[in-house]
């Protein structure tokens, strides 16, 4: 990158196809982990990936902001020789789409965000809905793990397991994939997490909306888990406020291509085959 930084990048299907979709994926502070959403639609168009900065193999220890991470994604798209390209964004991802989509519109031919972005108060019913599907040894577990200021291996996978397991609409199966996730999507880069989440509530989303809304590709959407334990109505608030469909994928929380990968298939699919054909 233009400051020295290394990124690494993944690419599936034909890469000599235009538009290739570009998969944004969350956290902040986790490497990819969105090659199953991948496999889905790289038959229609090539999808690009990428570890962002400071996760996975791409490694940073300098400072993490909005700017700099949007310009990353410009930056790769010219490395990838891409003009315009299709973006489909997870969690934390589908606020670094809207923010790259505000500063360089010209360049997203559509734009898809999956599980967000969350805008106004959606964090209170998401802590009270992920205490809810805890029992309470669990919730108290998990926060005497938070609170360690050092944890082991061993007690950082338990954390994660915590964190996450509420994230699935069945609880059996979410602790399985939780518990899976909590292995290979390391390791978390904390610092990040705090870093963008300071600038995230210093400069909200929330008030950019309307220039969002007026700078969004023809074709964009919502789409949502029904059971995500982050509140659907705070998805269905931005939806009207930026005049967006919204899909809710019934039986399927956080993560919904894991529990109901038909109908997410079926979903991409069809958004994908629309862009490229557009």
């Amino acid at each position: 990158m233009t400051d020295e930084a290394q990124l690494r990048w993944m690419a599936l299907g034909d890469t000599t196809r235009q538009p290739a979709v570009v998969l944004l994926h969350g956290g902040p502070g986790l490497p990819d982990y969105l090659d199953d959403v991948a496999s889905m639609i790289a038959d229609l168009a090539p999808v690009y990936r990428y570890d962002q900065r400071g996760t996975g193999q791409s490694p940073w220890r300098g400072p993490h902001s909005f700017a700099r991470h949007v310009d990353d994604l410009a930056e790769l798209l010219d490395v990838w020789e891409v003009p315009k390209a299709v973006l489909i964004g997870h969690s934390y991802g589908t606020d670094l789409a809207s923010r790259f989509c505000l500063r360089h519109s010209d360049r997203v031919a559509a734009m898809l965000l999956m599980c967000g972005p969350f805008v106004g108060d959606w964090d209170t019913g998401y802590r009270a809905e992920r205490g809810r599907r805890m029992s309470v040894a669990q919730q108290e577990r998990f926060r005497e793990l938070k609170e360690l200021p050092d944890r082991t291996e061993e007690q950082e996978v338990e954390l994660l397991t915590l964190a996450w397991f509420t994230d699935h609409a069945d609880p059996e199966r979410g602790w399985h994939w939780a518990a899976r996730s909590a292995r290979w999507r390391r390791p978390v880069s904390w610092s990040m997490n705090d870093e963008l989440g300071k600038e995230g509530r210093a400069d909200p989303l929330d008030e950019h909306l309307a220039d969002l809304c007026a700078r969004l590709p023809a074709r964009a959407e919502l789409l949502g888990g029904a059971d995500d334990p982050r509140p659907v109505t705070a998805l269905e608030s931005l939806a009207r406020r930026l005049a967006l469909p919204l899909t809710r994928i019934g039986g399927a929380g956080h993560e919904p291509w894991l529990e109901q990968p038909d109908a997410v298939r079926r979903h991409l699919q069809r958004f994908v085959q629309g862009a490229v054909g557009a």
